[in-house]
This record gives C-alpha cells, structure tokens and sequence, in this order.
C-alpha cells in the first residue's frame, strides 16, 4: 500500500471521522424496528409481511456486495483503486437519495416504494461497510484491530440504543398524521437525508489517508482460498441475522399479554436496552481485547464501563429495573475475564451465554422471558468485530475482498428476519425465538473451531 504519511502516522483524525460513520448507519439501521410495526399498522400486514422491510434492506447489501466481488474478481478491487475515502463519499451520496425518496414514498402511499427507498438507501450503507470496517482494521497494528473495530462498533451501537426512544418518539408521537397515512416518516427520514449530504462534504474536505494500491491490482477471487473467511462468511450471516431479527420482532413480543402487555411507544424504550447492551459490550470488548501498558488501568476501565450503565440505568429507569439489568452486567464482566482477551475464545462464550438466554426464553413467560431476550443484546457485542478481524486475519491484499463477502453476509439480515416471521404467524411470537437458537449454535462453532485459518485445498491455485 502506498500513503504520503510519515513512518509513524497519526491516525486519530481520520478514525474519529470513520467512527461518525458507525454512528449514523447503527441509528438508521435500529430505525427499522420502530418502521415495522409503524407500517405494518398502516398496510395492514401480517408478521411476514412486516419483515419484508428487512428483506429489502438487508438483501441490499447481499445485491450491493455480490456485484463488489464480482468487479473485485474480474477487474480488481475497486476500493484499491478509488481510495477508501471515495468509497465513502459515494456511500453517503447514495444512502441520501434512498432517504429522500420516503417523501414521495409516504405521498403515494405505496409499501413497495418504502421497500425501493429502504433498498437504495442499504445499497450506500453497503459500500460504506466494505470500505470503513477494513479501514478501521488498517488504521494501526493487526493485533490491536479488533479492538479499534470494538471501539468504533461501539459508537454503532450508540446510534442503535437512541434510536428505537428518538425514532418510536418521533414516529409514534410527533409526527403522527392522519389515522391510516404514512407521513409520519416524511420529515425524519428527510432530515436524516439532509445529514448524509453534510457528512459528505465534511468528510470530502477531511484529511483521511488515501492507502491504496494502484499497482498490481489483483484479478481473482483470492480471498476464498481462506476457510476463516469463508467459515466467517457463514457466522456474519448467521449473526446479523439473529441480531436484526430479534430486534425487529421485539416490540410485538413486548405487547403479548403473557410477556409484558407494553404499547409501540413504551415498547421502543426497552428496544433501546437490548441495543444498548451491544454499545455497553462493545466498549467493554474494546479495553478487553486492547493491550495496555499498564494492567491496572485496564483493569479498572473494565470494571468502570458496567458500574457506569448500572448507574446511568439506575437514574434513568429506577433501582429496580438497574439491579435486575445488572445480573447481565455481572455475566458479561466475568464472560470477557474468562474469554482472556482472544477473540475466539469471547466469541464463544458470549454464543453460549445467548443460547442459554434463549432457552431460558421458550421455557418462561412474563419477566424472566422478556429480560432474557432483552439481555441477549449484552452479548452480541462483540460478535461483529470479532468475527469480522479473525475472518480477515491473514488475507494481505484481499482485506477489501474479503470484506465485501463478509458484508455480502449481512444478507442474513434479510432471510432470518423474514424465517422468524413466518414461524410467529404459524406457532405464535414467543415460538418463533427458536430460529436465533440455531444462528448462535453455529457462532459457538466459528468461535471454537472455524475461525482458524487454513487454505482450502481446491483453492490453492487461486492467485496469491
């Protein structure tokens, strides 16, 4: 990779800029939980039907990232020529457009043009995804990049635990209009357009590092010769889509009598916890997975990121809902100590924690049901920037490759969702969480077994 930087560049600038990225596509991204049941009242849908919002979306990034690989293998990476940052000023324009298009989506009235918006707007997010997260892995030393990828994930999930109480409020309270009309979602989703536009032009005139590769672009499909990234491919699949899925479904399950017998409104503020467990982990797992100088500070940060959210929890909901939260704070604190810093290891104690929650969950109803699904949240923390590092781990040249298949896995985003919403409109809501279980079943596999990296036998002439 060529860069006009010095020996020892400062990184800092550009990866805050990366990390405001991480922010807007987690809170639009956690929106889509508040639009489902907001359009499926005003189209009258059933389950299945709802979850074609995330059908849409996230089969976006499956068409967005399958082309990617396509020019990538015949014609060489596209990212390698344009520069990381290019690529991010044409994901932003494009998720703008798709945003701005929920205006003439809500005049007409038409649920397949929310889907058409919602799919061009993914379609940016999707090249920003292929170009920020192995950006992020670049921008220092491969040992620390799960951790810099746990930081800026966090900042992700700081945008998807405020946007189910901003969103459901403006959605559900504010900008309601007429009993049966969609113009509810006109003046947020055009503001948030407006908000793609400016973080263009800041980032255009930003000084990020340009890295690329202007010279012996490769031709091939290289980076499948790797089983960690090819076993990856699976578990970012398997992940986003258990992830997306039981967010999508949990303000209905909230409302069942037999769980909490909560409205949308009220509903969308306990969202907000299971989305914010994955900032609270994902800033856990970012000291955890780092290595310090001093052990001590380490030590005291990890202690210090639970004790903060069980005190803001605490004056925010009350003592009792903070010291019933906290029981998960405990088990995750105690999952990353034993996980020991290794990513592979965390990953497969956090899958095994989600899939005791869920078992827990189809065997209970009221609040136990309701706490276990939202604890989950807690533990999915840290699966997306593990999985994604130890997919890339040792694929030199074929990151950016190799990070398009992963993000073409987002797909699963789109299958599970759509799966489990079937399951709900047959056997009920509460049945239908057993989809998710066999999602985490196979994470605990990718986390002790299918993340080591060896070459695919059938591969091995593919160009290195």
């Amino acid at each position: 990779m060529n860069s006009n930087m010095q020996d020892k560049p400062n990184y800092t600038s550009a990866f805050l800029v990366v990390v405001g990225l991480f922010f807007m596509w987690g809170f639009m991204t956690v929106l889509n939980d508040i639009l489902i049941p907001y359009l499926k009242g005003v189209f009258e849908l059933n389950y299945a039907g709802a979850m074609m919002v995330q059908f849409s979306f996230f089969g976006a990034y499956f068409v967005g990232s399958l082309a990617y690989f396509i020019i990538s293998a015949t014609a060489g990476d596209p990212i390698m020529r344009i520069g990381y940052k290019n690529g991010i000023l044409i994901g932003l324009l494009i998720s703008a457009l798709g945003s701005a298009l929920f205006i003439p989506a809500a005049n007409y009235k038409m649920y397949g043009f929310f889907l058409t918006a919602l799919f061009i707007m993914a379609l940016g997010f999707t090249l920003l995804q292929i170009a920020a997260n192995p950006y992020v892995a670049i921008l220092g030393p491969e040992k620390s990049a799960s951790s810099r990828l746990n930081l800026a994930q966090g900042f992700n999930s700081l945008g998807t635990t405020i946007s189910p109480l901003i969103g459901g409020y403006l959605i559900f309270k504010f900008f309601i209009g007429p009993e049966g009309s969609a113009d509810a979602v006109k003046m947020p989703y055009l503001v948030f357009s407006v908000i793609f536009l400016l973080l263009a032009v800041f980032i255009k005139f930003s000084h990020l590092p340009r890295l690329t590769s202007p010279v012996n672009i490769q031709r091939s499909a290289g980076a499948l010769k790797y089983s960690n990234l090819t076993l990856g491919i699976v578990a970012i699949f398997m992940y986003v889509g258990a992830e997306v899925s039981i967010g999508s479904i949990l303000i209905s399950y909230l409302g069942l009598e037999n769980i909490a017998g909560l409205g949308e409104a009220e509903a969308s503020t306990y969202v907000s916890f299971y989305w914010g467990g994955l900032m609270i982990g994902r800033f856990l797992g970012a000291v955890s997975l780092a290595d310090f100088s001093k052990r001590g500070l380490k030590y005291f940060l990890m202690f210090a990121i639970p004790s903060a959210a069980f005190l803001v929890i605490w004056y925010t909901h009350g003592i009792h809902i903070a010291l019933i939260y906290s029981v998960f704070l405990i088990v995750n604190l105690a999952a990353f100590f034993l996980g020991r810093s290794l990513p592979h290891r965390t990953l497969f104690l956090f899958a095994l924690i989600n899939i005791s929650l869920l078992v827990i969950t189809l065997s209970s109803e009221g609040k136990t049901a309701m706490w276990t699904v939202i604890g989950i949240g807690l533990f999915n923390s840290i699966m997306w920037s593990n999985i994604f590092t130890l997919a890339i781990e040792g694929l030199g040249k074929f990151k950016s490759q190799g990070s398009s298949l992963l993000v073409m896995a987002i797909l699963g985003g789109a299958v599970i969702p759509v799966i489990q919403g079937a399951v709900a409109d047959r056997y009920g809501v509460h049945v239908s969480f057993a989809v998710p279980l066999f999602a985490f079943a196979y994470l605990a596999f990718y986390g002790i077994a299918g993340y080591k990296k060896k070459i695919i036998g059938s591969l091995k002439s593919v160009q290195s």
